[in-house]
């Protein structure tokens, strides 16, 4: 009997390229995702450190300008954040549709895989059939040919 051809074979491998570009990108934009995280706590930390250093001066004596520049400062980094958490809720949204992509690429893929194997099964049987009338005509003409001897 023939080898077994299973015709969406170029289609599945189309889909598994497909996945793991899609699987690439996620990973990149996760990555992303990490950097705009510590970006972000990072500035929050420098916000933190001047507030501190703030209220300490504050407590010893400070003059106004430089209380006004400490107020400056604040309130600039806190929209500082405020811009590099939009920044990330973008990122998360993004991540979020590209995750969904990578989850319907992949049942595409595993549709694909189960109707090969059920191909494949359904190939073997027929095989495994063939097979066995060959053997039961084997057997069935070596027993006439004896029983005309």
């Amino acid at each position: 009997m023939k080898k077994f051809n299973f015709p969406l074979d170029t289609v599945l491998n189309y889909k598994d390229q497909v996945l793991d570009n899609l699987k690439n990108e996620h990973a990149q934009i996760v990555a992303k995702v990490a950097s705009q995280e510590k970006k972000i706590e990072e500035l929050d930390g420098q916000r933190r450190s001047a507030c501190v250093r703030f209220q300490e001066e504050t407590q010893n004596g400070i003059a106004i300008n430089v209380m006004r520049e400490y107020e400056t400062y604040i309130a600039f980094m806190q929209q500082k954040i405020l811009a590099e958490q939009g920044v990330l809720q973008r990122l998360k949204k993004k991540e979020e549709q590209k995750r969904s992509e990578v989850v319907e690429a992949r049942k595409e893929v595993v549709s694909i895989e189960k109707l090969k194997e059920k191909k494949l099964l359904q190939y073997n049987k027929e095989v495994l059939r063939s097979e066995e009338l060959f053997i039961e005509e084997f057997v069935s003409n070596t027993t006439s040919v004896q029983a005309s001897r």
